[in-house]
């Protein structure tokens, strides 16, 4: 016990006062604004509604994040590009001419198909072109030297589809099949967030039984566990780790569609704040799970929706809605103070053992 004692230094104490400051103030936040409702238990159960379909978008981002670390260990800041990418390329060349010639309201279905198979396809070829021209020269570098080449891709793919679409703002048609709201259990869900959620259940559970149940998902975890073991057992390494940045870049292309369903809106710059979002989300999950980054994201996005509403304007914070972020950077700063492996993660102490 002395001994336990004697390896806390002066700085995590200093963390884990700022810790415990920052959750009394969100406890009390959270106390005064229910001693003074302002909203009623439908008006938080559609923020828990809302939190869950932003939430989903951000877990899809983030898997691609854990599988990279997952198996190279390095943070691909280029991702939140390659969910930009999928989003631009799926509007301009699919969505919008489906739209000018009545085909996007007659099918809408097949429409909603077609933009997320040129969705992932795009965002697939543009993280294999990625890794193979600026990740796999870099393979057996120093970890901050990719980290560096990531940041660069990063701006490189923002200006060069900058260039190629322009920066202007650009519409993305609306489907008439998801205009109006549906009633479930008593509450009015807007048909587009109910898309989100669906959609994202659905490839999780592939997800799953792809890393699960396939030889190539096999190979997958083989490669995350030991690159060296992995290639003496006949996996081809770099072919495998080029199949989990398009599948991770999968993920990120049907995020895409499902975001500009929702928001109506693309442009160069738009995976940025996502990807960063996605990247928390990651990160509070415990960054290499799968299930960490799906728990993450739906976290993410349920204390992003409630937050505001429950501590923010209990502390009288003016405009609370419009931080929103904070609440979400606030989550990432306690659980890299109080847990730094993440929600999910393994315990540092057991995988050393």
């Amino acid at each position: 016990m002395r001994r336990r004692f004697q390896n806390v230094n002066f700085i995590d104490i200093v963390l884990w006062a700022m810790g415990l400051g920052i959750l009394f103030l969100f406890i009390w936040g959270t106390i005064k604004g229910l001693q003074n409702p302002k909203y009623g238990p439908s008006d938080y159960a559609n923020f828990v509604v809302l939190g869950i379909a932003q939430g989903s978008m951000y877990a899809l981002i983030a898997i691609g994040y854990t599988l990279v670390y997952g198996v190279l260990f390095m943070i691909n800041f280029a991702h939140g590009e390659f969910f930009m990418v999928g989003a631009m390329t799926s509007t301009v060349f699919i969505a919008i001419p489906l739209n000018e010639t009545g085909f996007f309201d007659r099918q809408p279905l097949i429409s909603l198909l077609l933009i997320m198979i040129v969705a992932m396809s795009t965002s697939m070829s543009i993280a294999v072109l990625t890794e193979r021209i600026a990740y796999k020269p870099l393979r057996k570098a120093p970890r901050l030297v990719p980290l560096i080449t990531a940041i660069g891709a990063s701006f490189f793919w923002q200006y060069f589809f900058r260039g190629l679409f322009g920066s202007q703002v650009i519409s993305f048609p609306e489907f008439a099949a998801l205009k109006g709201s549906l009633s479930l259990f008593g509450l009015e869900i807007l048909k587009s967030r109910l898309l989100v959620i669906i959609v994202t259940i659905v490839m999780l559970i592939g997800l799953q039984l792809f890393i699960m149940r396939t030889k190539t998902g096999k190979a997958i975890r083989a490669v995350a566990e030991d690159k060296d073991v992995a290639a003496l057992m006949g996996i081809d390494v770099d072919r495998t780790i080029t199949i989990t940045f398009a599948t991770g870049a999968a993920m990120a292309g049907v995020a895409a569609v499902l975001y500009t369903v929702v928001f109506r809106q693309v442009h160069y710059f738009m995976g940025f704040f996502p990807g960063l979002k996605a990247f928390t989300a990651a990160v509070l999950g415990g960054i290499g799970s799968i299930p960490g980054a799906a728990i993450g994201g739906l976290l993410l996005g349920i204390f992003e929706s409630v937050g505001p509403s429950l501590f923010l304007e209990g502390l009288h914070i003016p405009a609370a809605h419009q931080l929103k972020d904070v609440i979400a950077f606030t989550m990432l700063v306690l659980v890299l103070i109080f847990r730094p492996q993440g929600i999910v993660g393994e315990r540092l102490s057991e995988k050393k053992a």
